[in-house]
């Protein structure tokens, strides 16, 4: 869907990489198998366009800047999360904690008397942007894009004042901007804020403030916002979509089974979720909901759109006055996910986390092993990371001979899904 004049070649591969916090360690282990194909082994990645929200905002800007050597970009990926640390993302010291803490007593039990607004998050995010300052050196994107080998980047955040997703693109001369009602893309030399506010949990983490032309404004995770995560690539001019999610299709679909159940031998009342498992639910419905429901919708539009091209090669459509919207075209997609429940993983080393933040989510309750989800949101640990990682190399690795069909064909494949916005 592009406008005229668009300076977009075709075909174009793009690479969409979700939300998920400590989670995408997935994604670069999977980046991390793709960069061993020896087509793509001492080359530049394949991706014209790469898109990324939240975690994957961090993940894509990196294999963005690094876009002359895949394996480059891979590679610096697994080592950044493979040594990753708590106190590289959140203060953890108990000092930041009592300071917070204290904020919040002051706000919510005094707040009305002697005034509010103390505290901007439930963690201290600052040790987050040394940690993205010192190892990602985003120079690399411009120069990509000045060489032609990348069309665009894309870096999703939500503007805290409109609700809006706003989509900063850093990319050739005259590439497609677009502004709707709930989404809105702006041209911008992509830096270290960018990232960081696309990946600002909310809540837990800050927002962060962004320059807005003359003036600035604030930002939080880019997912909140973006329920279709694969439009900007798409609208960026995108033919076939490589995503990567972090979340296990199996295990939604048993977490389904057992709380709808029509078989009475099998049925059994669920407990009560503790403030935990709903914080996690909340976690899930920003950060893992959104690439789902988003394919089942390009699906239908898909099969719309073959049906509109068949009927149209049966009419004589010479006379027709052109469309006063967007053309839709056939996008191919291919999806990568976990082949394991990444909250289980985390289940197991809860102990993992830091005693405080540990602390806090024990006070919150306990839920079932595989509602853990909060917790693998903020484990931010290399032990877990480096499963994470491994997990995705794996999954990866059993599919590799259809991500290098899909990765090299030149040609249009036989769509599956299609998006219209």
């Amino acid at each position: 869907m592009l406008p005229k004049n668009s300076p977009v070649p075709h075909p174009m591969s793009a690479l969409v990489l979700t939300a998920g916090g400590a989670r995408g360690a997935y994604q670069a282990g999977v980046m991390k198998r793709i960069a061993e194909i020896p087509a793509f082994a001492d080359g530049a990645a394949p991706f014209s366009i790469i898109t990324g929200a939240s975690a994957g905002a961090i993940n894509g800007s990196c294999i963005a800047a690094n876009h002359q050597s895949l394996a480059a970009g891979a590679k610096l990926l697994v080592k950044l999360w493979s040594q990753l640390k708590a106190n590289q993302v959140y203060r953890t010291d108990p000092l930041a904690l009592v300071k917070n803490a204290t904020n919040l007593v002051l706000d919510f039990g005094l707040g009305g008397l002697i005034g509010a607004g103390r505290v901007q998050s439930l963690m201290d995010s600052s040790p987050l942007y040394q940690f993205l300052n010192e190892n990602l050196k985003l120079d690399g994107i411009r120069r990509a894009v000045k060489e032609g080998d990348l069309f665009a980047l894309g870096i999703t955040a939500t503007g805290y004042h409109t609700g809006r997703a706003f989509t900063f693109v850093e990319g050739k001369q005259g590439h497609p901007l677009w502004n709707k009602s709930r989404r809105v893309a702006l041209s911008a030399q992509i830096d270290i804020r960018h990232v960081l506010a696309s990946a600002a949990i909310p809540i837990v983490f800050p927002p962060v403030q962004l320059p807005m032309g003359t003036a600035s404004a604030y930002f939080g995770d880019g997912a909140m916002r973006l329920v279709t995560p694969l439009s900007p690539a798409i609208r960026l001019g995108a033919d076939r979509l490589l995503a990567i999610g972090v979340r296990c299709q199996e295990s939604a679909n048993s977490l389904l089974r057992s709380e709808w159940s029509q078989d009475e031998d099998f049925a059994s009342d669920l407990q009560r979720p503790p403030l935990s498992q709903i914080c996690g639910t909340l976690m899930n419905a920003i950060f893992l909901d959104h690439l789902d429901s988003d394919l089942e919708h390009l699906k239908r539009m898909n099969a719309f759109v073959q049906e509109h091209e068949k009927l149209a090669s049966l009419v004589d459509l010479v006379d027709e006055p052109e469309p006063d919207h967007e053309p839709l075209r056939i996008v191919t997609p291919m999806v990568i996910s976990p082949s394991a429940d990444i909250a289980i993983i985390a289940k197991t080393m809860q102990h993992r986390l830091p005693k405080s933040i540990r602390y806090m989510i024990d006070g919150l309750g306990t839920p079932d092993a595989q509602s853990a989800d909060l917790t693998s949101y903020l484990l931010f640990d290399s032990s877990f990371t480096r499963e994470l990682i491994q997990l995705g190399y794996r999954d990866a690795a059993h599919r590799i001979d259809e991500i290098e069909a899909f990765l090299r064909d030149p040609e249009p494949q036989t769509a599956t899904t299609m998006e219209a916005n």
